[in-house]
């Protein structure tokens, strides 16, 4: 009897496999909370052959091992070095376009009237995405923009008065729709005065770029929720709350196109939850997206097997995932590859007082424990400035939040001494579970990928962010077109530095 073919998988069905793996084996480090480190007895469920090293490793040691550069003085074991490299080696380049490590700062490539309201990281975001949906819209003809979870109308403004695309932003949220609009009369007004060149900067300082002239274009706002279960033709949801006056008209239009004709192009900048999920796949469906461009963001807020039926889950969405063993995700897991990895070495190896904040509130839900056994990860937020405070200082604040009076719990015993003195064990798992972030991640936007390539779209992931500064900078690209021409000049626009 013919032995059966052996299915051939793609790299990126390898690659998820493989993560899935890695994943499948240290799941009890990528699930754990940081906050039961004491409760739940994290250190003594670490493989005996790492904690030696790890127990004595510096800050600067551990951001070594982070970021794969090496530390001087430490002798890691191989099997500890080997699970370090596999994570750094499965997980997605997040590059650093421009490869500035400057902080972010006021933008010289967005014109000064478009900055206004915008912080610098925001800036930094808003310029490259614009810029690649410009190119998009070269490659697939399409002027027409809509831009869901608009927020503020900030990519929105730039895309419409700075790149002079048509577009159309749509928030769920009417308070942020209706100041979005306010932003663009603003902008309208000062256009009025100056013609649209803005001030271009200290003549004695280093000059900006020129900048184009902006359009008098303002984007047309649309209220309204995506409805992630609804047939293309009906896209969007009433706002919540419903907004005054007709309902809106869905941008996507009827069959054929959008409602002014042609194609659009669909993005979203940090789509939260299910909404990244939600998008894609309206885009499958949807004759009159074009391309599409999407950031995601917030994925413990991703619904997961099993959901009610007619509720597709946001994770997995492809089938190659879904028939891996082992493809779930808890909820913590999905929470720590929100993290900032850049961020978490750079604090190892400037030395931090921010290190301290997981053992504070490690101490802190061991105090809750001891006093009230059913009171468990009760979400008590006390504010980064308290890290600067004693861990008794620091006491008083958070134990009021879990509903417990400080004046009859001991914040100076011998116990809790003993747990504060093992901070340094508390930043070491931490910094084991920031190397695990992203190959979490990874296999999140590689579902996303392989979801588009079964129902054979082109698609594409890129680092478009400076990730030291924007911790969700992976841009997932699809197209109904090959990609190459847009990838290969957006290449050239990171050589170019063009990234502050």
């Amino acid at each position: 009897m013919a032995a059966a073919p052996r299915l051939v998988l793609q790299p990126e069905q390898r690659r998820a496999a493989d993560i899935i793996r890695l994943l499948t084996l240290y799941r009890p480090l990528i699930d754990a909370f940081v906050i039961d480190f004491f409760t739940e007895g994290l250190w003594e469920q670490l493989p005996p052959a790492w904690q030696p090293a790890l127990a004595t490793a510096t800050p600067q040691q551990l951001a070594g091992l982070l970021g794969g550069k090496g530390g001087p003085g430490v002798a890691w074991p191989l099997s500890l070095l080997a699970f370090a490299a596999a994570a750094r080696a499965l997980a997605f380049p997040r590059g650093c376009p421009g490869g500035s490590p400057r902080p972010p700062c006021q933008s010289s490539h967005l014109h000064p009237l478009l900055r206004r309201h915008i912080k610098p990281k925001k800036q930094h975001e808003i310029q490259r995405l614009g810029k690649l949906l410009q190119r998009l819209s070269r490659a697939t003809g399409c002027e027409r923009v809509v831009d869901v979870g608009a927020g503020q109308g900030h990519l929105s403004r730039f895309l419409a008065f700075g790149l002079g695309l048509s577009v159309t932003a749509v928030e769920s949220e009417s308070r942020l729709a209706d100041l979005a609009q306010r932003f663009d009369q603003e902008l309208l007004r000062e256009l009025g005065k100056t013609g649209g060149l803005g001030h271009q900067g200290h003549p004695r300082r280093r000059p900006n770029p020129p900048h184009h002239p902006l359009t008098p274009r303002a984007p047309r706002h649309v209220p309204g929720r995506l409805d992630p279960t609804a047939p293309w033709e009906e896209f969007l949801l009433p706002p919540d709350p419903p907004a005054p006056g007709p309902a809106a008209r869905n941008p996507l239009g009827g069959p054929g196109g959008s409602e002014d004709g042609g194609q659009v192009l669909v993005t979203g900048l940090h789509a939260c939850g299910d909404l990244s999920p939600a998008l894609l796949r309206h885009f499958t469906r949807s004759p009159a997206v074009a391309a599409v461009a999407l950031v995601g963001c917030c994925y413990m807020k991703l619904s997961t097997s099993p959901q009610p039926p007619g509720c597709p889950p946001g994770y997995p969405l492809s089938t190659s995932v879904a028939t891996l063993p082992g493809h779930q995700l808890s909820y913590r897991a999905r929470e720590a590859a929100c993290h900032a990895l850049e961020e978490y070495e750079g604090r190892l190896r400037g030395g931090s007082a921010h290190l301290r904040a997981h053992c504070y509130r490690a101490v802190l839900e061991s105090l809750i424990r001891a006093t009230d056994p059913a009171k468990r990860h009760l979400g008590v937020q006390i504010g980064r400035k308290a890290l600067a405070l004693s861990f008794p200082q620091y006491a008083r604040l958070g134990l009021p939040h879990a509903g417990i009076d400080p004046v009859g719990v001991p914040l100076d015993s011998d116990a809790v001494g003993a747990m504060l003195e093992q901070q340094h064990k508390v930043v070491a798992f931490c910094t084991l579970g920031q190397l695990l972030a992203p190959v979490v991640e990874t296999l999140v936007l590689l579902d996303r990928l392989l979801y588009l390539r079964e129902r054979g779209f082109h698609c594409a992931l890129v680092p478009l962010f400076n990730p030291r500064f924007s911790p969700r900078n992976l841009v997932l690209v699809a197209a109904r077109t090959p990609l190459d021409a847009v990838l290969a000049r957006l290449a050239e626009d990171s050589k170019d530095g063009d990234s502050s």
